[in-house]
């Protein structure tokens, strides 16, 4: 609890949050699903993430609860061997685009991470956060997803430090009730145009003749 106590006073310390008048307007909250794994084997563990982000993506805050336990199963260890047992988990990272076309873009994101355990997979509660993901629009929706493999260490500060690696596919449904995105948004002299038109005096010509 320590850690996470520790992220949250960074967060309450950001001056882009304190000066922030309108962060609602960029805010995005999406939901999903993932996985865990280590070294492209699977670990079993199951995740819960709700990921908010804002700024045109540029900055995430994430939570994570992580539902099972984690067995890694490989030569040393044949009945497999017990990684993590469940926890909770959070970050705080700022993104970068790496390419973009169209309706998917490529991002790489790091910062920093906390959990409610240590165990053998960090043995720290603090570590790095790196992200590594595609944002994507389904095609004719206003559906919004995100693909984005995470990974937690503290770099090799105290071991062990085997790293959390996981999955998650999370989804935003854009309603427009929560924020609207840089590309999604409506320019308002294009609104402005709509209501003039809209709003013309409409003759009938056969009067006129």
């Amino acid at each position: 609890m320590a850690g996470i106590l520790a992220l949250l006073i960074v967060i309450g310390c950001s001056p882009r949050l304190a000066g922030a008048q309108s962060l609602c307007e960029s805010c995005e909250v999406q939901i999903g699903l993932g996985g865990t794994y280590h070294f492209w084997g699977a670990t079993g563990g199951v995740v819960l993430p709700i990921v908010l982000n804002w700024n045109d993506s540029r900055y995430e805050l994430g939570f994570f609860r992580v539902t099972t336990q984690q067995m890694l199963y490989d030569d040393h260890s044949e009945y497999g061997r017990v990684m993590a047992d469940p926890y909770w988990g959070m970050s705080l990272s700022r993104r970068w685009r790496l390419y973009e076309r169209g309706p998917v873009r490529l991002f790489f994101g790091f910062g920093f991470a906390a959990k409610t355990e240590s165990d053998q997979l960090s043995s720290t509660r603090v570590d790095f956060a790196e992200q590594l993901g595609v944002r994507f629009r389904l095609p004719g929706t206003r559906v919004i997803g995100e693909l984005t493999m995470r990974h937690w260490s503290n770099g090799g500060i105290r071991l062990p430090n085997h790293g959390q690696d996981f999955a998650t596919l999370t989804f935003k449904l854009n309603t427009g009730r929560v924020g609207v995105g840089r590309a999604e948004a409506i320019p308002v002299d294009g609104m402005r145009s709509r209501a003039s038109a809209s709003s013309a005096p409409l003759y009938d010509t056969q009067a006129i003749q």
